[in-house]
């Protein structure tokens, strides 16, 4: 049987500011769930990131009024490692997803934007709030944890679609 990915990715641009907050936003929310849900592992990556990097001030800031410690974060770019092993990824804009699929071949049938299954006409984008005051990244951080509910469900479903195939 094949191995069930384990892995969840949120994916933004140079991975400092956006993914690095939504993967440990998700990883606290997932903390909260009954395994298998819970053991599993959380990342993030840049479609243009350098890496090494650590998270911007403001996205360190943002998540420390919310209990949640970023300061060990290092950037990453996309790698076939991760591609392999990836349960879902989840985008921040259009244009991610789309960076995402020119990068991956053959494209990944498995990547969303983090907000488009909130639905009510909510707007799907999450704006990069780089070099932006420390308002515009809690706001950043507020409109993810929004969304994490939908993601969990999402994951859920993908989790147990994957497990009941068979193997190749």
């Amino acid at each position: 049987m094949a191995e069930v990915p384990d892995l969840v990715v949120f994916v933004c641009t140079a991975n400092t500011c956006r993914s690095p907050m939504a993967a440990a936003l998700f990883r606290h929310a997932l903390d909260a769930q009954e395994q298998p849900l819970k053991s599993l592992e959380v990342t993030s990556a840049g479609v243009s990131a350098f890496p090494g990097q650590p998270a911007s001030s403001n996205s360190v800031a943002a998540l420390k009024k919310v209990d949640v410690d970023l300061s060990q974060h290092r950037s990453q770019p996309l790698s076939q490692e991760l591609v392999d092993r990836t349960l879902a990824f989840f985008c921040m804009t259009d244009s991610h997803l789309a960076m995402l699929s020119y990068q991956i071949d053959p494209p990944p049938q498995n990547a969303f934007l983090m907000r488009q299954f909130l639905g009510n006409g909510s707007d799907d984008q999450i704006p990069d709030p780089f070099g932006s005051n420390l308002a515009e990244y809690e706001a950043c951080r507020d409109s993810m944890v929004e969304a994490i509910p939908s993601l969990i469900e999402v994951v859920k479903r993908l989790r147990s679609n994957t497990a009941e195939q068979p193997g190749e």
